[in-house]
């Protein structure tokens, strides 16, 4: 079966996530995050865990991105890592699946099946890669969007503290799937430089939907001059 519509209209996805130790974990807050972007004009959200994504499902009327972190000891993968939050993400409600396609711990052969899955369900997928490598490898996967949302979260990526926009350029320049820049986007003109760069979508979470990490930048702007 060939993957639903995804995302249909190039522009603006919203990371709407709360962990269980952020303040705005639990009940309706993410969804009340999620009209407001639909709202100001966000073209899709991003959305972790069954609850949030079966409830904005349901809230919005743009496509919703879904994952599940789950944390397995000894292992470095945590987005979406097995089959079984593959079937829960599609249960939910997602119209595309959010997972790691990194090359660490035998993952693009794992990749590969949960890939599979989720296209015979009829939902597209976003793969979270790291690396100009494995984006290139999770397109030849059958990846319907390529993010870049974990570059810098790997040893072996390149650090930085702005949106790597190299690396948004590159794949753009190489892989037939659509990209979408995702990680450290903190202003409009660095969402603006990543379409630029190439990007089909950019995705921003913790610069409008994470007040404590926003509160944080102006409370150290202010520390110095503080008696």
């Amino acid at each position: 079966m060939k993957p639903g519509k995804g995302l249909q209209n190039r522009g603006l996805i919203v990371s709407c996530q709360a962990l269980e130790d952020e303040p705005l974990h639990g009940g309706d807050t993410m969804t009340k995050m999620a009209i407001a972007a639909e709202l100001a004009g966000a073209v899709g959200i991003r959305a972790n865990g069954v609850h949030d994504i079966r409830s904005i499902k349901q809230a919005v009327k743009v496509p919703v991105i879904g994952l599940i972190k789950r944390h397995i000891p000894g292992s470095a993968i945590f987005i979406t890592p097995t089959l079984e939050e593959v079937h829960d993400i599609i249960a939910a409600g997602a119209d595309v699946v959010a997972l790691d396609v990194t090359d660490r711990e035998g993952r693009l052969d794992r990749a590969a099946e949960l890939i599979q899955a989720a296209h015979a369900a009829g939902v597209s997928v976003m793969a979270d890669v790291s690396t100009f490598e494995e984006g290139v490898a999770a397109a030849g996967l059958g990846a319907d969007y390529i993010g870049t949302t974990l570059s810098g979260y790997t040893p072996y990526s390149a650090k930085s503290e702005s949106p790597d926009l190299y690396l948004v350029r590159k794949l753009s320049e190489a892989a037939k799937a659509p990209i979408i820049s995702e990680g450290r986007i903190w202003t409009p003109g660095e969402a603006a430089m990543a379409m630029e760069a190439g990007a089909a979508f950019v995705v921003v979470g913790s610069a409008i939907t994470r007040p404590q990490l926003i509160a944080a930048r102006y409370a150290a702007a202010v520390h110095p001059f503080k008696v």
